[in-house]
């Protein structure tokens, strides 16, 4: 599958609520959204909103994707007028991470790998898009990319591997 075939291309469909019990699995992930899940406030860097220091995404997922868009600012600069790659790195595994959540799997990264293409400035809108490439049992291959919201240029891709989270660990998370 091509790079553009696997581009989230739009927001996930509002107005939809949880999926009942007995709607069909592709029905279900469709309806998923990062509030259907019901996450409590919580400290995480990259999607808490109790993180004074954090970057507060907010994430929105549809099938086996998940995206968000956010303005760099210079609290995450390395380089004067650079964002620090780490703040790159986490943006993509977070938007891998929730790819995963936004067809009801769970799991932690087991490795990454980065490719930075462009500099993303402070002050640059991005958009972080993130997508399952494969899922084989616990282990889940995910890929996603940064672009500027104002040109479409890519600046930075990545890809992981997670493994899934055991159903009772699972089931934690999803009840908070």
């Amino acid at each position: 599958m091509s790079d553009a075939a696997r581009m989230v291309t739009g927001a996930p469909p509002s107005g939809r609520g949880v999926p009942s019990p007995n709607q069909s699995d592709e029905t279900a992930r469709e309806a998923y959204r990062y509030e259907d899940f019901r996450v409590k406030p919580h400290n995480c860097f990259a999607c808490g909103e109790l993180n004074d220091a954090g970057l507060h995404l907010k994430l929105h997922l549809h099938h086996d994707r998940c995206w968000a868009e956010t303005t760099m600012t210079a609290r995450y600069e390395g380089w004067e007028g650079i964002v620090h790659g780490g703040i790159i790195s986490t943006i993509l595994d977070e938007i891998m991470g929730w790819s995963l959540v936004a067809r009801d799997s769970w799991g932690v990264t087991a490795r990454m790998s980065v490719h930075f293409k462009r500099p993303v400035r402070v002050g640059m809108t991005v958009r972080a898009e993130g997508w399952v490439a494969e899922a084989r049992g616990r282990i889940q291959k995910t890929a996603s990319r940064l672009v500027d919201v104002a040109t479409g240029e890519e600046l930075a891709t990545a890809e992981a591997t997670y493994v899934a989270a055991p159903e009772a660990r699972k089931r934690e998370l999803k009840e908070g």
